[in-house]
């Protein structure tokens, strides 16, 4: 049942992450959008809170895709 497993070359692999790397960086700058408006309306520090916590949400993603990917300069 599971010995027939089909296995991805390194193309396709990377064209999903590319999709779950969208939805990423979208959900981190919404976040931060988010602090961004507690900023302007309402409470500085419940704001900037959110800007950060954005912030580490995009830089926990970039080392998981450094990690998992070589990056060829």
């Amino acid at each position: 049942m599971f010995g027939n497993k089909k296995r991805l070359t390194r193309d396709e692999e990377f064209q999903i992450m590319k999709l779950v790397l969208d939805k990423f960086l979208w959900l981190g700058f919404g976040v931060m959008i988010l602090g961004m408006y507690l900023c302007l309306t309402q409470d500085i520090i419940q704001g900037v809170a959110f800007i950060i916590s954005g912030a580490i949400m995009l830089v926990l993603f970039l080392m998981l895709i450094v990690r998992e990917y070589e990056i060829i300069a």
